[in-house]
């Protein structure tokens, strides 16, 4: 199934347009590698990282949607990897400032 299409099944982006969008601007990962395309083919068992509003989203697909369905059904095919944001990747909030850097005049 292409990755837009999915996105949207899943109920992450109101509409496929919105999806493509998101995926082909290269902020959304499969397995690691930046997508650049919204018509790459995604399978069960494959790893999304992707931006999600003022977060960071990371899921396993487990199954495939046959439909855009109530919520209840699309989030049955996905497990939430890091439901909390815990990782390096989500940790960079907006309330979270870049050390300074030495010998910077700090102003």
């Amino acid at each position: 199934m292409r990755i837009d299409r999915l996105l949207c099944r899943l109920r992450f982006f109101k509409s496929r347009a919105r999806a493509q969008a998101v995926v082909e601007s290269g902020h959304v990962r499969c397995n690691g590698r930046r997508v650049g395309r919204a018509s790459l083919a995604v399978g069960c068992g494959d790893v999304l990282t992707f931006p999600l509003g003022r977060s960071v989203r990371v899921i396993e697909l487990t199954a495939l949607p046959g439909r855009r369905g109530p919520p209840a059904e699309a989030r049955a095919c996905y497990r939430e990897l890091d439901p909390d944001g815990q990782s390096a990747i989500a940790a960079h909030g907006p309330g979270v400032r870049a050390p300074a850097r030495k010998g910077s005049d700090p102003k």
